[in-house]
C-alpha cells in the first residue's frame, strides 16, 4: 500500500494522539501506532489499553488498503527534522517493511502486524447516551474541576470528573473530600438522564485536543466506556466503575456570613502569608470583623510568624477560621472573577466560593473547602 501526506501535517495529528501512550506498557503492541489505509483515508490508533485516539487524514495517491503498527517513538523522532514537504509512504504489508521518501532521501522501518493491535471497545447500542455540547463548555468544566480531584489508590471514583447529565443541565464535580468543586451549566442537557466518571488521564487528552475543535463536540457513553468525538480526532476511555459520592449533602445549605473580597488581592497575600506558615500543616489563619479580614499565619517551631490585613466586605458574626493555605491558593487560580464571595456558618464547617460575577447566565459556579483545627 502507499499515499502522500505532508510531513507537518502528520506529525500534529502523531503528536496530538502520542500523549495517550504509556511509558511503562504490558504489550509492546502499544508501542506502536496503527495505521490503517482505506481508499478515501489514513486512520492513525494509539492506545494503553485503558484510554484509546484515533486521528483521521485525507492522504493524496492512495493505492492499495491494509494496516501496519509502527513504532511511535521513531516515527515521531524522524518527523519532528522535516521541514514542510510530502512524503511518500510505501508499505509491504507481507515483510512489513515500510519506507519514507523524502524530496531527497528514504527512511526504512519495520512494523509490527496491525491485527496484534487491540481491538477499540464498542458501546452498546441498548445503553447508549449521547449529547452534544460546545468545545468552550467542555474545556471550562474540565479546567474547573480537574484540580480537586483525588490520587487516592483506596477510592478510585474520586480520581476523576463526574459528569451527570440531565434534561436541564450538564454538571462537572471533582472532589478529594478536602475541596470539592461543581460547575453546573444550563446550556449543555440531555433527553436522557445518566452519569459517568471520566478518570483524570483521558481529561488531560482532552484538554490537549480541546483547542482543534471548531464544531460541537459529541459524548456518547455506556456503562464502560465514553466516547468523545472532537473535530479529526477521537478518544475511547474507559470509565472508572463505582458510585460517585453523594456530593450535595456535603454543601451546606444555611450559610448566615458572607465576605467579598478581590481574588487577586486575597491571593496574593495569601501566598506571602504562608511562607511563614508550619511546612507540615500549611494552616493561614482569617480573622473576620467589619471590613476587615486579617490573615495570618505561624511556625512556632521557628519563632516565625506573618499577618496582612485586607479590606472586605463582611455581613456576620466576627469569626476565626483556619484553611490550608495550598488548597486555598488553588481554589482562587481557578475563579475568574474579580471579586470571590464566601459563605461561611462556623469555624469548624465548611466554606464556600462562588464568583461574586458570573461569565454568563448559563453557568453555576460552586467552590467548597473543609476548614482546619485552630489550636
Amino acid at each position: 500500500m502507499k499515499f502522500i501526506v505532508s510531513s507537518t501535517e502528520l506529525l500534529s495529528h502523531l503528536q496530538s494522539i502520542s500523549r495517550v501512550i504509556s511509558s511503562k506498557n504490558t504489550m509492546p503492541i502499544l508501542d506502536n501506532f496503527l495505521f490503517e489505509l482505506t481508499e478515501d483515508e489514513l486512520k492513525i490508533t494509539a492506545s494503553d489499553l485503558e484510554s484509546t485516539m484515533i486521528t483521521v487524514l485525507k492522504p493524496e495517491n492512495i493505492d492499495g488498503e491494509g494496516k501496519i503498527a509502527l513504532e511511535a517513538k521513531r516515527m515521531l523522532d524522524i518527523l519532528k527534522e522535516f521541514p514542510e514537504q510530502p512524503l511518500t509512504f510505501e508499505i509491504d504489508g507481507e515483510t512489513l517493511s515500510c519506507d519514507i521518501l523524502s524530496e531527497n532521501g528514504k527512511f526504512s522501518v519495520i512494523g509490527m502486524p496491525g491485527d496484534e493491535f487491540p481491538l477499540v471497545p464498542e458501546l452498546k447500542k441498548a445503553e447508549k447516551v449521547s449529547f452534544r455540547l460546545s468545545p468552550e463548555i467542555l474545556t471550562k468544566g474540565i479546567n474547573k474541576t480537574l484540580f480537586a480531584a483525588a490520587n487516592d489508590e483506596l477510592r478510585p471514583v474520586m480520581n476523576g470528573i463526574y459528569f451527570a447529565i440531565t434534561e436541564n443541565d450538564l454538571t462537572f464535580v471533582a472532589s478529594d473530600s478536602h475541596k470539592l468543586v461543581r460547575y453546573r451549566r444550563t446550556d449543555a442537557k440531555s433527553d436522557k438522564s445518566s452519569s459517568f466518571i471520566l478518570p483524570k488521564k483521558p481529561a488531560n487528552l482532552l484538554k490537549s485536543i480541546l483547542g482543534k475543535a471548531l464544531d460541537e463536540i459529541l459524548v456518547e457513553f455506556d456503562d464502560k466506556n465514553a466516547v468523545f468525538t472532537i473535530a479529526q480526532y477521537k478518544l475511547i476511555n474507559r470509565l472508572t466503575e463505582g458510585q460517585f459520592p453523594n456530593y450535595e449533602s456535603v454543601i451546606p445549605v444555611e450559610n448566615p456570613n458572607k465576605l467579598i473580597v478581590d481574588r487577586q488581592n486575597f491571593f496574593n497575600s495569601l501566598k506571602r502569608v504562608s511562607v511563614f506558615s508550619n511546612q507540615a500543616s500549611n494552616l493561614v489563619k482569617l480573622q473576620l470583623t467589619g471590613n476587615m479580614m486579617t490573615v495570618s499565619a505561624q511556625d512556632i517551631d521557628f519563632s516565625i510568624s506573618a499577618y496582612e490585613r485586607l479590606d472586605c466586605q463582611y455581613e456576620g458574626e466576627e469569626m476565626e477560621i483556619g484553611f490550608k493555605s495550598l488548597f486555598l491558593t488553588e481554589i482562587l487560580s481557578n475563579m475568574s472573577s474579580k471579586d470571590v464571595v464566601f459563605e461561611l456558618s462556623d469555624p469548624s464547617r465548611a466554606g464556600i466560593m462562588v464568583p461574586f460575577a458570573k461569565d454568563t447566565e448559563d453557568e453555576d459556579e460552586l467552590m467548597l473547602l473543609m476548614p482546619m483545627m485552630i489550636n
